[in-house]
């Protein structure tokens, strides 16, 4: 017997739900009024249960057998050529925790020190299915494993810890999953592989890491699935890129620049976001739209570099600052002559740069 479960008297007439103990023979159970009544447990019969109702803090998972002497809050993780078993104990279940969600977690040893700090990485299975997991990184075409085994429900399992000099080798990787329940009927699955590409600049940035529902310590999460869904692929080949760009010179029309007034005195405002200037970034890394801003902004620059007094404003928006430093750096470079300042607050915020031609 325990809390949720349904009930009926066996000396009166009535019933309800579990809702406490009182000792070790004593039951409090809610009628249908919502009154706590105090009864001896062998008074009572239950007759409906709902393992739904159990939360994850109280559940306790089973033993699985340590064949790496890995760390793990619940399980530990099968590693290197040992051949996960195939015998589990049948896990309680949550509420919700039929449609499937995993993710992949590196977490700071120390968040203090970010900057120096080794990180763990972890697998976390929000759901009610076991999980068959692949964690492994690439190398050009090569796949190498790093982890691989089994996970239990509502379970996160610890796979490996590296140092910030193994960031490199984590750039690329993939995590295959196949689910499963034991010893009841279950929805079927599709079997999951999905290639993530791990930005290593966020392994150096404290704002990376959030709080979040796992972990007592903040976390970057990645999502392998979502609502039974497989995460999208990101990464995006060199040939990709290129091909991108081909195509974008030979479709896209040249951008026409429009000044608010027909006067040579008005001040002449270039949106540099990139959704004005291109229809679609599709296959554009960071550093390509970068370079496409940057160009946008020379090719004004020369257009009016001879009309000494006109005022030219850059909308760049404020973002993490990196377009308006690369801005700020060739009119150094190029433009010494000119003057530039913050635009006006009250009307483009903190994110355009006037320049003034001289």
């Amino acid at each position: 017997m325990k809390i949720g479960d349904k009930v009926r008297f066996l000396s009166e007439v009535g019933g309800g739900r579990v809702v406490g103990f009182r000792g070790k023979d004593i039951a409090l159970v809610e009628d249908a009024d919502g009154f706590e009544i105090p009864m001896q447990i062998r008074e009572l019969v239950v007759i409906e249960t709902d393992e739904y109702n159990i939360p994850i803090s109280q559940q306790k998972a089973p033993k699985v057998e340590d064949t790496s002497h890995a760390k793990s809050d619940v399980a530990a993780p099968y590693r290197g050529k040992n051949t996960p078993s195939t015998t589990v104990i049948v896990q309680p279940e949550t509420k919700g925790g039929d449609v499937l969600n995993c993710y992949l977690a590196y977490v700071p040893v120390d968040i203090k020190q970010v900057t120096t700090t080794p990180f763990e990485t972890y697998l976390v299975n929000d759901s009610n299915y076991y999980l068959y997991y692949l964690y492994a990184n690439l190398e050009n075409q090569s796949c190498i494993v790093r982890s691989q085994g089994l996970i239990e429900p509502n379970t996160k399992l610890f796979i490996e810890e590296f140092e910030k000099s193994q960031l490199n080798d984590l750039e690329r990787v993939v995590v295959q999953c196949i689910a499963f329940k034991e010893g009841k009927p279950f929805a079927m699955k599709p079997a999951v592989s999905v290639e993530l590409r791990i930005d290593v600049v966020k392994f150096y940035k404290l704002h990376t890491f959030q709080e979040n529902d796992f972990f007592e310590d903040p976390a970057l999460l990645y999502d392998i699935v979502r609502n039974d869904q497989p995460a999208k692929q990101l990464y995006v080949t060199a040939e990709e890129v290129k091909t991108a760009l081909i195509q974008k010179k030979d479709v896209q029309p040249a951008r026409k620049f429009v000044q608010k007034k027909e006067d040579r005195n008005a001040i002449l405002e270039v949106d540099l976001h990139i959704n004005a200037l291109l229809d679609n970034t599709h296959g554009l890394s960071n550093s390509d739209m970068l370079q496409y801003q940057l160009k946008k902004f020379v090719e004004v620059m020369e257009q009016y570099k001879h009309q000494p007094g006109k005022r030219i404003v850059f909308i760049h928006g404020k973002g993490e600052g990196v377009l308006r430093k690369a801005l700020l750096d060739e009119l150094k470079r190029k433009y010494s002559r000119c003057k530039w300042q913050d635009a006006s607050f009250q009307e483009y915020g903190f994110g355009a740069t006037q320049v003034t031609i001289h």
